[in-house]
């Protein structure tokens, strides 16, 4: 198994709105980033763990615990002209943007960045590091396991 924190802005879709979903499912469409799509297509695993973490918004942190719950698949999105995420380059035939299904478990009280800060074993955590703006990154055993608790 392995772990992931993932991006979502809360207007778009939130814990809530997630968790609200047909069987807490949300597919996670909109990735547009070459390195964050390749984590899905080649690393994500159905039972994956995951991070749910609401960014540009006031209070940016986690906010809830989710798993992966399909494996990669073409991204709707990239073929509709009426979606921002829009890719007149993409081909039915030869799509360029990948999503997963991701099932949120339950929300948490906010976990800040701050406070992912503070925590020592969080030092080198993807999030943390400056100028990253990954929409998805992998999470380490120990880095899950210190969120965990400090959500305990």
């Amino acid at each position: 198994m392995q772990y992931w924190l993932m991006k979502s802005e809360p207007d778009e879709v939130s814990i809530d709105d997630a968790l609200a979903a047909p069987a807490s499912t949300v597919a996670w469409t909109g990735v547009r980033n070459y390195q964050a799509r390749n984590f899905m297509r080649d690393r994500m695993k159905v039972g994956d763990g995951v991070l749910f973490y609401h960014s540009s918004c006031a209070e940016p942190g986690i906010a809830g615990i989710a798993e992966v719950v399909s494996g990669a698949y073409p991204d709707p999105t990239q073929f509709d002209p009426a979606s921002p995420y829009y890719d007149p380059k993409a081909k039915q035939e030869e799509p360029r943007w990948l999503l997963v299904d991701v099932r949120a478990m339950r929300k948490t009280r906010l976990l800040k960045i701050a406070e992912l800060r503070a925590h020592p074993a969080l030092s080198d955590m993807v999030i943390l590091r400056k100028g990253n703006r990954l929409s998805i990154t992998p999470v380490t055993q120990g880095e899950w396991d210190a969120v965990r608790e400090l959500l305990a």
